[in-house]
């Protein structure tokens, strides 16, 4: 691998991790609880996981430049991935057994603010 190519992954991860702070804490103003922060489960890595009420979200965040974009960065397998991997944590921890299971998306775009979709894929 070059040591351009390695710059460049080094940064998207560390620009990633940034992103899903600030998505966290904007949750979190927004009233949601951090139940889980970059969970690595069998199914799939959950960038957040947070319960507000009676729902709990299983929350992508994703850096783009559009909020289609953003929308598009996540395919059919990884969403269903996801929510397996939200039923598999709800389903683990006795608390949660019996939530509704949501899967959010947080786009960040360069300049703005946070912009949260909730269930973002219904149906899809």
């Amino acid at each position: 691998m070059s040591e351009a190519r390695r710059l460049r992954g080094t940064a998207s991860r560390k620009a990633g991790r940034q992103a899903e702070v600030w998505a966290a804490a904007w949750l979190m103003l927004k009233g949601y609880r951090i139940l889980g922060f970059r969970l690595q489960t069998p199914q799939a890595e959950i960038d957040i996981l947070a319960q507000k009420g009676p729902v709990l979200a299983v929350v992508e965040v994703k850096s783009r430049a559009t909020l289609t974009a953003a929308l598009e960065a996540v395919g059919q397998d990884q969403r269903a991935r996801l929510r397996r991997a939200g039923r598999a944590v709800a389903a683990s921890r006795p608390r949660l057994a019996h939530i509704a299971i949501r899967l959010d998306l947080i786009a960040m775009s360069p300049g703005r603010l946070p912009h949260h979709i909730q269930d973002a894929w219904r149906g899809c």
